[in-house]
């Protein structure tokens, strides 16, 4: 009998656990009217710093368009955007200006967005855009 309750505790336990670990506070409204700021993206070997010595990619979503639009670290980057509830895919890339760019961050971050679909806001309310539910990049909220 002891063993049964000990056991009926932990299952508890881990059940509880893992609800609050995982708890999304994802609302679609959320999204838009601000601008997200890149501070991970998953992948490459080398640090995050050396990638965007210059600038971080930032992205804002436009509901009324369907468009992302923002940097890629160097040059602009504009996106037309697919949202159903949770799913998140990106569409091709506009033109844009084309400059050099200095540590490569920028095809990095072109290459990934291009396999995103899914997105999630954390608690802390940081944008994770994932790959079968898995995070490949995360941002921050910024005023711009």
């Amino acid at each position: 009998m002891k063993n049964y309750v000990l056991l009926f505790v932990t299952v508890l336990t881990l059940s509880f656990n893992s609800c609050t670990t995982m708890k999304d506070t994802t609302k679609t409204a959320d999204l838009y009217n601000t601008s997200w700021e890149l501070e991970y993206i998953s992948g490459p070997r080398i640090a995050f710093e050396g990638l965007y010595p210059d600038k971080k990619p930032f992205l804002k979503f436009d509901e009324a368009t369907k468009q992302a639009s923002g940097n890629a670290g160097c040059n602009g980057f504009s996106a037309p955007f697919t949202l159903k509830g949770k799913t998140l895919t990106f569409g091709e890339q506009g033109p844009t200006t084309m400059m050099f760019c200095e540590g490569g961050g920028e095809q990095t971050f072109l290459q990934m967005i291009k396999k995103i679909n899914a997105y999630s806001i954390d608690k802390d309310g940081k944008l994770n855009l994932l790959l079968n539910d898995v995070p490949m990049m995360r941002f921050k909220k910024v005023t711009k």
